[in-house]
């Protein structure tokens, strides 16, 4: 991680320092905002050569919902992290639920999202978070994400 631990934003070298995840399922290219215990606003550039694309669907591709969810939970992790750095390399985050998804546009190759998620509840063993992800300022899946340090 960079120096200045209360940095803005987090480029791919960053958020590498702190993810465990690695290609092809880093679901996350960039933090733009984050404010520890508080909120943040992370981006992912969709690309054909996404590896999920040669299945889903030929001719038509479309972004799984599931890998939305991924990156607003990747997106999620980074700011529970740096909300409680004593467990960065020493606890992994792991899903704990989903509460009110809603799908609400296709996401393509070519879109950039943005996750934008808000802390409801930050504790050392359980976090609750609300996520969005929008596509050029349109809603396009929401949730509420439960996960836990172990």
């Amino acid at each position: 991680m960079s120096e200045n631990a209360a940095q803005a934003s987090m480029d791919i070298k960053d958020i590498l320092a702190i993810l465990p995840h690695r290609y092809p399922f880093v679901m996350v290219d960039r933090i733009l905002e984050i404010e520890e215990g508080k909120h943040i606003i992370g981006l992912k550039n969709v690309t054909i050569n996404e590896p999920f694309f040669q299945g889903h669907f030929p001719g038509e591709p479309v972004m799984p919902g599931v890998l939305i969810l991924e990156g607003m939970a990747q997106v999620g992790a980074l700011l529970a992290y740096r909300s409680l750095p004593e467990a960065i390399g020493t606890k992994l985050v792991y899903f704990a639920g989903l509460d009110g998804v809603r799908f609400r546009k296709v996401v393509r190759p070519g879109d950039q999202v943005i996750f934008r998620l808000e802390i409801i509840k930050l504790k050392a063993k359980l976090s609750k978070m609300s996520g969005k992800a929008y596509v050029d300022d349109q809603l396009v899946a929401e949730a509420e994400l439960m996960a836990s340090f172990v």
